[in-house]
């Protein structure tokens, strides 16, 4: 008789900004048919606002309070599942333990060029529009190593296209032993 699966079969996203996560997220809970929880989506029904707004009203201490309680959220929900994480809660420790408890983890990862291009005009996003060229430097350097010591596996998105980065990703899903048995 095999032993359980050490973690829930949950696909988590990680990444900064404009990394995909929502885009690959939603096309993995297409193939898979299981239900995709984004991490902006789960603030705006716990909190009535977007990431910018709440950061209108508060600090930055505030807005990752309010990402990690959207994240957290999404990881309570019942596996099999797709929970893509905003890209700021990776620095608090609480949430990178319950991430890893929680399912197997895909960063994104793509370079602050790829970061600028892609969240230019982004209502929702909560960062300066004022230099946010070196905001995003800053939020690399410091997040660039979190992001790796938590992905089970760290895929370049900068060329990838949605549907490839979703393949590999399935791919990997199935040679975990979380996953396996909901993927057959």
């Amino acid at each position: 008789m095999s032993e359980p699966p050490s973690k829930p079969c949950r696909i988590i996203l990680l990444g900064m900004m404009g990394s995909g996560k929502s885009t690959v997220g939603s096309l993995l809970a297409k193939r898979t048919g299981w239900p995709f929880h984004d991490n902006d989506a789960l603030l705006q029904e716990l909190f009535d606002a977007t990431p910018r707004q709440i950061l209108a009203t508060g600090d930055e201490t505030s807005l990752l309070a309010a990402e990690v309680a959207a994240l957290r959220a999404g990881l309570q929900r019942p596996a099999p599942s797709v929970v893509a994480a905003a890209g700021g809660t990776i620095v608090d420790a609480a949430a990178r333990e319950a991430m890893t408890e929680s399912g197997v983890r895909i960063w994104l990862r793509i370079t602050p060029e790829t970061i600028l291009q892609r969240s230019s005009g982004g209502e929702h996003r909560p960062w300066p529009d004022a230099d946010r060229a070196a905001w995003i430097a800053r939020a690399v350097a410091h997040r660039h190593d979190l992001y790796a010591s938590m992905a089970d596996l760290t895929l370049d998105a900068d060329d990838s296209t949605p549907s490839d980065l979703a393949d590999r990703i399935l791919a990997h899903a199935r040679a975990t032993g979380a996953c396996a048995p909901m993927m057959d």
